[in-house]
């Protein structure tokens, strides 16, 4: 039965735990990113609706009359 043995046998166990942990240092930078980036896109929409802009796309609320 193969088990974790296998993978940390010496000739391979360097690579193997190099290999994962630069994918989850890899992974873990792009969540951060991600959510550093959410803050200033959300912080960005918010400033440009307190100034009055709007999507091109929304609704108008022009009164016809």
């Amino acid at each position: 039965m193969l088990g974790l043995d296998v993978f940390l046998q010496p000739p391979h166990a360097g690579f193997i735990l190099a290999a994962y942990g630069l994918s989850v240092a890899t992974i873990a930078g792009l969540v951060g990113w991600i959510v550093v980036d959410h803050g200033r896109q959300t912080a960005i929409l918010a400033d440009l609706t307190k100034r009055g802009v709007t999507r091109r796309s929304a609704a108008k609320t022009e009164d016809p009359a």
